[in-house]
């Protein structure tokens, strides 16, 4: 008698409902490697990681995002990653930065301080790693890359892809006179050491 399923040869697999709309690969040999987490979820190129391991010098990571800037420079261990120095672009409000956190002029002063805090780690160049964001001229990324060379810690690179300084600065904004003055004291203050406001003001009670 025929079957319901089609011809007597034909191998039926049922799968949970969950799965019905998703297109996956079985294993057939004998053998399934399964892949590194950040592999699959796409967050980690090890091709690339490995490439620059073999440098042998440590990381500067540069991850930008809607609101935040991140700029790390970190070295290779066997038993895992360690973090030479770190900045976030919220750390800029201790030094007086009054602007948004994600714009050019954010990212420039967060690769300065970050690369500050290198140079005080002992910390003498580094290889750039920009993960799986897009490499774009005068992008936010290359921003972050000039603060952390003219702070002093070295790394390959080619100016031509720095933005103008007149985005760095902050001069195409609307703001800009202000934007521009508030930045060039953030990065004074920066290159002089001087302590973020770490105590908030008390208004004396009426």
């Amino acid at each position: 008698m025929q079957s319901n399923f089609g011809t007597p040869n034909h191998k039926v697999i049922r799968v949970s409902r969950g799965f019905e709309s998703h297109n996956f690969k079985m294993a057939t040999g004998a053998t399934y490697v399964v892949q590194y987490r950040r592999k699959r979820s796409q967050e980690t190129d090890y091709r690339d990681r490995l490439d620059l391991l073999k440098s042998g010098k440590p990381r500067l990571v540069i991850r930008p995002s809607n609101k935040h800037i991140v700029v790390q420079v970190i070295g290779y261990k066997p038993n895992g990653d360690m973090v030479l120095a770190s900045a976030k672009s919220s750390d800029l409000v201790g030094f007086g930065w009054k602007y948004a956190k994600s714009n050019i002029p954010a990212a420039y002063l967060t690769g300065l301080l970050c690369g500050k805090r290198a140079t005080d780690a002992k910390v003498k160049d580094a290889v750039m790693d920009i993960g799986l964001c897009r490499s774009v001229k005068g992008s936010r990324i290359y921003a972050a890359l000039k603060g952390v060379v003219d702070s002093g810690l070295e790394v390959a690179h080619d100016e031509k892809i720095f933005p103008d300084e007149s985005r760095i600065s902050g001069q195409h904004t609307k703001a800009a006179k202000e934007m521009s003055a508030n930045a060039k004291g953030v990065a004074d203050a920066i290159k002089n050491k001087v302590a973020p406001k770490t105590i908030k003001e008390v208004k004396p009670k009426k």
